[in-house]
């Protein structure tokens, strides 16, 4: 694992750290490196055989495609085929937490579409990304740095936990800003947009900036059988820790109730700041993990995977958390959770 900090990008070890990074992905090997959102695992998107090195490292299902990181938002056109929306997307959120589906050009090989004939296109906000990016001169494709189907890693400690061995290079670049991935819009034939993975960048931003936003029936439910996952986060059970979790819809009290009734031992619950002692002084046993504000959905997002890998160390025999509500930021969290609790939801 090598430490790289944003303020000494320009510095000449740090540009050594990206140059032998770069060599690495040219070489068709794997470096993991951090985003605003989570941290990517990273491959030459232009190279089949790296593309097929992301899913083995991963263990991730050869039908779930990957995202394709540049450097520019202009960098798109030499891979994709762009337009008018993809214009006013990257002008209004881009270099950002947002990813764009767009028809692939032949330059981007089958392999890293996962078979679709498009491909997502993301230009990431962070320093370290994006300098890697022009230190490679190709595209990254770069699913989150996870055993696949686990929770998404915010900071480097836990990219090893997963990754040591199976890749060629970690860049750690300290805690990721956003803590969630990136939002992921399909721009459709008639211009309009259509939500499939709710990020940061909210569904109420997006209408702003573009107009028509349809949201994917994915993005709150299970796909239907036979169903083809157009981007990554769409299957049925991700960003999953070991233990099970159950998402309670329901007020305070009657979560309180409905724990008291489970009388599970070695059980844990995510909570609201504000309910947080409420819950430690009902049940002294019980692990909490601190969420963040109720109205702060930028910290529980921020905190939301944290949260779930360290819950991971302590074998639960079950996570509870709050159901979040599904406008704004909030969609994020929502679509995050159900899939984290393979859509258990008990309402109260």
């Amino acid at each position: 694992m090598i430490r790289l900090d944003r303020d000494k990008i320009g510095e000449a070890g740090s540009q050594t750290i990206l140059a032998e990074a770069a060599e690495i992905l040219r070489r068709g090997g794997l470096v993991i490196f951090p985003t605003e959102t989570v941290y990517g695992l990273g491959g030459n998107a232009t190279d089949p055989a790296a593309a097929k090195a992301i899913y083995a490292a991963k263990g991730r299902p050869a039908d779930n495609p990957l995202i394709i990181h540049i450097e520019k938002p202009e960098d798109a056109g030499t891979y994709t085929y762009t337009n008018d929306t993809y214009r006013r997307i990257a002008e209004a959120f881009m270099p950002g937490p947002i990813t764009v589906i767009l028809r692939a050009r032949d330059n981007i090989p089958v392999e890293t579409r996962a078979g679709l004939p498009t491909v997502a296109v993301r230009c990431p906000k962070d320093e370290i990304a994006r300098a890697l990016i022009g230190k490679c001169g190709f595209p990254i494709a770069a699913p989150s740095a996870n055993l696949s189907g686990s929770p998404s890693p915010t900071n480097a400690r836990h990219v090893a936990d997963d990754m040591n061995g199976r890749v060629d290079m970690i860049i750690d670049g300290g805690e990721c800003e956003i803590g969630l991935e990136s939002t992921i819009v399909k721009i459709e034939e008639d211009g309009s947009l259509t939500l499939l993975r709710p990020g940061r960048i909210t569904p109420e931003e997006l209408r702003a900036a573009v107009g028509q936003v349809r949201i994917a029936s994915a993005v709150t439910a299970e796909l239907r059988p036979g169903e083809v996952a157009l981007s990554p986060g769409m299957k049925y059970r991700h960003y999953a820790p070991k233990s099970p979790v159950i998402l309670l819809d329901g007020s305070l009290a009657a979560c309180v109730d409905f724990i008291r009734r489970e009388g599970k031992s070695n059980a844990a619950a995510i909570a609201y700041s504000e309910d947080v002692e409420i819950l430690r002084a009902a049940f002294p046993e019980l692990t909490v993990y601190a969420f963040g504000e109720k109205g702060d959905e930028a910290a529980q997002a921020h905190n939301l995977f944290f949260i779930l890998r360290e819950a991971d160390k302590r074998d639960h025999s079950v996570i509870y958390a709050p159901l979040p509500k599904r406008s704004g930021m909030g969609l994020a969290l929502y679509n995050r959770m159900i899939r984290a609790a393979a859509h258990h939801i008990v309402s109260l």
